[in-house]
């Protein structure tokens, strides 16, 4: 009765006029950003984190920002299906299938049945937001320094292990993430650490820099040296709304694809590309017709861009709930919510029911104004694919460095930029996924306050992770993870000698 009392409480503040046009601007923006190639969610929310400290209202910032991320999980399917190019990563999958129809004359069906399965998976997602966040909050108020630290080291592990394909990358880029936290003031003793002598760094780097660098800066170097060839489709759309026929086959992609998103998004660095990939391999596998994947299959549309945006949903759950990011994106929501002075974890929904509830409340709406966006509107988002990247990118560099000054009217913070634009341009550059930076970024205080805390509270002994029960649990699911992964590397290198020998 209460997930009720509070989802109503939540309707009368997401309807307000003020939430109701944030949540439609960042629908807006979020759509456009997802059809543009060479940004993303991460990104854009990136650039735009100090338009946070000028917003009155917590949830109207947050409703903001988390329009613009499930927004643009709608808006890559155009791209991918038109273009043949992903315009946000969790995209990718979409252009295998997607693309072949267009080819076909298709590109009506397929922009069709990837909104409505988005429509659909998204709304399935808030739904067990809704009804799962709650009780995990009120479970996670067991939680004391020991079960945090385990906590925040499994979702670190987990960011590294689902995040990328090489392990070794992502192991370097956490623990960047996790040396650029450490600089500054020791929280403990207060003395300054990792400064060399540079005053700047005394207060340590500031994370609406980092992200806006990283993601942002970063982004626009690497595809300003890409030359995307690929055209918009010629052949006429024709109706955007797909037959009954596309609808029944398509029924049981969209179903799975909601489910599986839903459960891969919860996971800490799973989030929509994985959920997308797995999608596409389920339903290739169910699917009595395997070999016409690939050819333009509208299962290998609706199951992945079902996927995706439930993931992107259920996403919110360990942020609202556990005060852990799931993905980069919501990472950087996670640092929106710290600069409006609030700390997601499970005192959230007791502290700040407004936010809470306000926020789920104003997802149900936005996933119908995405709706709206998506269908009528597909020649608007045509003609935006025209404009050149080397047009937009100056424009966006000029409002990062405004704006990352803004915030403390400070030339270091312009320095800061520019390192971390290169930092984020090698990253691209050699292949280095930049997703578990930003979760170690914002995860390292409370893993090393954890730490300092459990060992005080023990008087320097270990063991008070083992003798916790959930702490123990969550540790063994930590070595669980390792000696996986151990032994599928030596699996794997046992398999190559195999071939080699033979």
């Amino acid at each position: 009765m209460e997930i009720f009392q509070g989802l109503i409480n939540g309707f009368s503040i997401a309807v307000t006029v003020n939430n109701l046009l944030y949540a439609f601007l960042g629908c807006l923006l979020g759509t456009a950003v997802g059809v543009l190639p060479g940004l993303g969610p991460a990104a854009t929310i990136s650039l735009l984190l100090p338009i946070v400290y000028k917003m009155g209202s917590p949830a109207t910032a947050i409703i903001f920002m988390a329009g613009i991320y499930y927004g643009a999980m709608y808006g890559g399917s155009t791209t991918s299906i038109l273009l043949n190019l992903p315009g946000e990563a969790a995209s990718v999958v979409t252009c295998i299938d997607g693309y072949k129809m267009a080819l076909k004359g298709r590109a009506g069906a397929a922009l069709g049945i990837a909104a409505i399965g988005s429509f659909i998976a998204g709304t399935v997602g808030v739904i067990g937001l809704t009804f799962v966040a709650p009780p995990l909050a009120e479970f996670a108020l067991r939680f004391g320094p020991p079960e945090y630290f385990s906590l925040t080291l499994v979702g670190l592990l987990l960011a590294v292990f689902l995040s990328g394909s090489s392990l070794i990358k992502g192991l370097i880029t956490l623990v960047i993430g996790l040396l650029l936290a450490s600089v500054g003031l020791d929280p403990v003793t207060g003395k300054v650490r990792f400064s060399f002598g540079i005053i700047g760094l005394q207060s340590g780097f500031d994370f609406v820099t980092l992200a806006m660098g990283v993601f942002g800066l970063g982004e626009i170097f690497y595809n300003l040296e890409q030359t995307l060839k690929s055209e918009v489709v010629t052949k006429k759309i024709g109706n955007t709304f797909p037959t009954l026929k596309d609808i029944a086959e398509s029924k049981w992609a969209i179903i799975r694809g909601s489910i599986i998103g839903f459960f891969t998004g919860i996971l800490p660095g799973g989030g929509s590309v994985v959920a997308s990939l797995t999608s596409y391999a389920v339903e290739k596998r169910c699917s009595k017709y395997p070999e016409e994947f690939g050819q333009g299959h509208i299962c290998g549309v609706a199951g992945p861009e079902s996927a995706n945006n439930a993931a992107s949903s259920a996403s919110f759950i360990p942020l609202l709930t556990l005060g852990i990011p799931a993905n980069a994106s919501i990472a950087m929501i996670f640092a929106a919510l710290m600069i409006q002075g609030i700390t997601p974890g499970p005192f959230l929904v007791k502290e700040h029911a407004d936010v809470f509830w306000g926020v789920i409340a104003s997802m149900y709406i936005g996933n119908a104004m995405l709706l709206v966006l998506n269908l009528p509107l597909v020649g608007l988002w045509v003609q935006l694919l025209r404009v050149p990247f080397g047009i937009l990118a100056p424009i966006i560099v000029m409002f990062t460095s405004v704006g990352v000054y803004s915030i403390a009217n400070d030339t270091f913070s312009i320095y800061s930029l520019l390192f971390f634009g290169l930092l984020g341009y090698l990253f691209r550059k050699l292949d280095f996924e930049p997703g578990p930076l930003p979760m170690a970024f914002v995860l390292e205080p409370i893993i090393e306050n954890s730490l300092r805390q459990s060992l005080l509270m023990s008087q320097g002994s270990m063991t008070i992770f083992l003798t916790r029960p959930i702490s123990a649990i969550l540790l063994a699911i930590f070595f669980v993870l390792v000696a996986a992964q151990v032994l599928k590397k030596l699996r794997s290198v046992k398999r190559t000698n195999g071939v080699a020998l033979s």
